[in-house]
């Protein structure tokens, strides 16, 4: 079922000329439409939970890749002030520690939010792709059913 020109009030004819096409990644069959919905190309529109996945799973191995990093400062660090007492550097070294421990530490908990919120799309998207692709299966039987 289209929508034509001709069908539209005159103005709007005029203000809007023939109406583009529109057709979704799927909505053809299993295989999809013009583009299968893969990103092949075609005039398919399509979206998959794929790149939001593994952006939180790279947001994920980064927190923990700095939360080692942190560990590994520390433990790096211990027994330097014991060993340095009386320099001037040990302050100097333990304010730059401070400063990085708080970076890192922002740094891991900001990949820890980031990985949270991007699950939560990945599978918000892959949610609305599985009830459109229901829905669509429910039109398409009830359509061939009515033939």
């Amino acid at each position: 079922m289209s929508t034509r020109t001709t069908d539209l009030p005159a103005r709007w004819q005029e203000l809007f000329g023939e109406p583009a096409a529109m057709r979704l990644a799927s909505a053809d069959g299993p295989t999809g439409g013009n583009g299968g919905g893969g990103g092949g190309g075609g005039e398919d529109l399509a979206h998959s939970g794929g790149p939001w996945s593994k952006a939180a799973v790279a947001a994920g191995e980064l927190r923990i890749t700095t939360a080692e990093g942190l560990g590994r400062m520390a433990a790096a660090h211990e027994g330097v002030e014991a060993g340095t007492a009386g320099l001037s550097a040990t302050a100097a070294l333990a304010a730059v520690r401070a400063s990085w421990e708080k970076r890192v530490a922002a740094v891991r908990d900001e990949c820890g939010s980031v990985q949270s919120a991007l699950r939560n799309v990945a599978r918000e998207i892959g949610e609305i792709d599985e009830n459109n692709r229901l829905r669509f299966s429910y039109l398409v039987t009830h359509r061939d059913a009515s033939k």
